[in-house]
């Protein structure tokens, strides 16, 4: 049948970690079963969309990415001894190839194996978000090297490092041991939601989202939680993701400005999404342990389910972050929480917890702490100083809708306080 490039996208994604799974087995060498995958990856994409999808997609896959693997195997010195051990994997009526669109007998399914290697915490955070990508999310070099804005040969290097990493360190590829499991897991969720993060808030460049890492991060999370749905923290990342992202379309303006969040159209939400996100974690929270992922989501939940910016519960969300802070001595959360505590007690209370997360360092030069202190001072009336520090927030932030949004907020203040000026100067005196 005929196939649109979308709807083959999307097959050879949900697809490339079975199939590194399976060669990664047969052959034993995730290196080169992974080259080879991307090179059936990209046959597919080419072929598919014009010849039509085969019948047994996964099986062509496979046969396509054992002869690209076979020939790259031939080439090397060790061929013989690697030969002799897949022939030895192999049963002996499965030696001779069937044709690619032969039906195979049903296998396993290697995502979650595959999402817990490429997230290994022997490899930096950077190299497991690209190897992710890459070898569970099935996109190319190029692709990835697009969405995070560095060189190709640079994301290479990034890639064919995590993946010699892991072949130096003997990680096995199986399902880990329930006793390594929590800090695994842990690693593997974290990688998803920094790619998550990176779609939904770009650190660089002229765009402040990009859709299609957000929208990977949650189709993964989702693989996650098909294996793994009595885990409350898998549950409550899933629902973060969804309840943030369903915030997506009114998050920007017609010309890719930033509207934050009071301002935003909510008719514009994706209702669907935050209805999935809520049962999500009203279903996780009860379950426990209560985590970190469970806790934030219950706070985008609270921010979705007001229909108005006025009807936001901030005492609940004031609760949350206090429980959250407890939970992980992360000064982002403080940060949030200062403006939760703003929206509660006013703003002087929010901009103590700010001056005391700046005399502790941890947020030094970072925009966010100058981009709410200027915020909690617009509230407070003092606007010389809330000027100051919207400018100086532009100044480090490295996102251009950031850094055009807080110079106009800046520039708003400025114009305002000359508009006064000059009344007073022009009005009769008394």
């Amino acid at each position: 049948m005929a196939a649109t490039d979308a709807d083959t996208n999307g097959l050879l994604r949900e697809l490339a970690p079975q199939v590194v799974g399976v060669l990664t087995r047969q052959y034993g060498d995730f290196d080169t079963a992974e080259d080879a995958v991307q090179e059936a990856l990209l046959a597919a994409a080419t072929q598919w969309p014009d010849g039509g999808v085969p019948h047994n997609p996964r099986g062509w896959l496979i046969q396509v990415a054992s002869r690209r693997l076979t020939e790259q195997v031939r080439s090397e010195r060790a061929r013989r001894r690697r030969e002799e051990l897949a022939a030895r994997r192999e049963p002996a009526d499965r030696r001779s190839a069937p044709p690619a669109d032969e039906e195979t007998p049903p296998d396993r399914d290697d995502t979650l194996i595959l999402l817990f290697m490429c997230a290994h915490p022997a490899l930096t955070p950077a190299s497991a978000v690209a190897l992710t990508l890459r070898s569970v999310g099935g996109l190319t070099t190029a692709e990835i090297a697009r969405a995070f804005m560095v060189p190709e040969a640079t994301m290479a290097q990034r890639i064919s490092r995590a993946k010699q990493r892991i072949k130096t360190s003997g990680i096995p590829f199986e399902m880990p041991d329930r006793t390594d499991w929590g800090p695994r897991l842990d690693a593997m969720l974290s990688v998803l939601y920094l790619i998550f993060n990176e779609g939904y808030t770009s650190s660089v460049g002229p765009e402040l989202q990009r859709v299609e890492l957000s929208r990977e991060a949650i189709r993964l999370a989702r693989a996650v939680h098909q294996h793994l749905p009595d885990d409350s923290e898998v549950a409550g990342l899933l629902a973060l993701m969804l309840l943030n992202h369903a915030r997506s379309p009114a998050r920007t303006g017609p010309g890719g400005e930033l509207i934050p969040l009071a301002e935003q159209d909510r008719s514009l939400w994706d209702g669907r999404a935050i209805d999935e996100g809520i049962a999500l974690v009203t279903g996780a929270l009860p379950r426990g342990p209560v985590g970190p992922y469970q806790v934030q989501a219950a706070v985008a939940a609270v921010h979705d389910e007001a229909k108005h910016v006025e009807e936001t519960d901030w005492p609940q969300i004031l609760a949350l972050y206090g429980v959250l802070e407890r939970l992980s001595a992360n000064p982002v959360v403080s940060l949030n929480r200062a403006v939760a505590a703003a929206m509660v007690h006013g703003p002087a209370a929010g901009l103590d917890i700010v001056e005391a997360l700046d005399a502790d360092g941890r947020l030094a030069g970072h925009h966010r702490l100058y981009a709410v202190r200027a915020h909690l001072l617009e509230m407070l009336g003092d606007r010389p100083a809330a000027i100051e520090n919207y400018r100086a927030a532009a100044n480090r932030t490295t996102s251009l809708p950031e850094r055009h949004h807080l110079t106009i907020r800046a520039a708003r203040l400025a114009s305002a306080a000359a508009g006064r000026d000059r009344r007073a100067k022009d009005s009769p005196a008394t």
